[in-house]
């Protein structure tokens, strides 16, 4: 494996990380916020929309690896 490989490798898998961390968290909020430490709504919010905010950010960072340096699409000739 060569440098970019890996450092392309290293990209998808942290956030590969990140989605799931963030999943973790999303499924952790709403299915038993009596048990998040924070106990306030307002902080309950920041939460979610925090861990959507990471979980939207993953994805994001995914798909544009997949796009731009794994599915090495073929050049529009076509003009």
């Amino acid at each position: 494996m060569n440098y970019s490989e890996a450092a392309i490798a290293y990209l998808l898998n942290k956030a590969q990380s990140d989605k799931s961390a963030a999943l973790a968290s999303l499924t952790l909020l709403l299915n038993h916020p009596a048990g998040v430490g924070d106990h306030s709504t307002d902080d309950l919010h920041r939460s979610l929309e925090e861990s959507l905010e990471r979980l939207s950010s993953a994805d994001g960072k995914i798909e544009t690896i997949q796009n731009y340096f794994l599915n090495k699409p073929s050049e529009d000739t076509s003009e």
